[in-house]
């Protein structure tokens, strides 16, 4: 009881501690496949991905549950739904990428940029 002393507040705390830890987890593992992707050059399929995992799959899941009378734990885990499906598709995405040839086209990429400024 360091912040409060309220049973209510504790209780709920302890009820919603576990979307806590797997919002957090997923927010470890979320931004580094995004960063991948656009720092990859695929900034519109990370946008689209993202529109659609938040947008088609979390809002309206998030929105259900709420209006099944979920509460606040049916609306985030609605949202964490959406972070899910965003973390599954950019790991699916990453994990078929052919690195071999994104590095070669990243290196005449570089290549052309230094013969265009000399």
């Amino acid at each position: 009881m360091i912040f409060t002393s309220s049973t209510s507040v504790i209780v709920m705390v302890n009820e919603l501690s576990i979307l806590l830890a797997f919002t957090i987890l997923l927010n470890c593992i979320q931004p580094v496949l995004s960063g991948v992707a656009v720092g990859s050059g695929w900034q519109a399929l990370v946008a689209f991905v993202n529109i659609g995992s938040y947008y088609l799959v979390g809002v309206p899941l998030a929105v259900f549950l709420g209006w099944l009378q979920f509460g606040i734990k049916g609306i985030w885990s609605g949202m964490i739904s959406g972070t899910v499906v965003q973390t599954l598709i950019l790991t699916i995405i990453t994990m078929k990428c052919k690195w071999e040839v994104e590095a070669q086209r990243a290196q005449t990429h570089i290549s052309r940029e230094m013969a265009s400024n000399q």
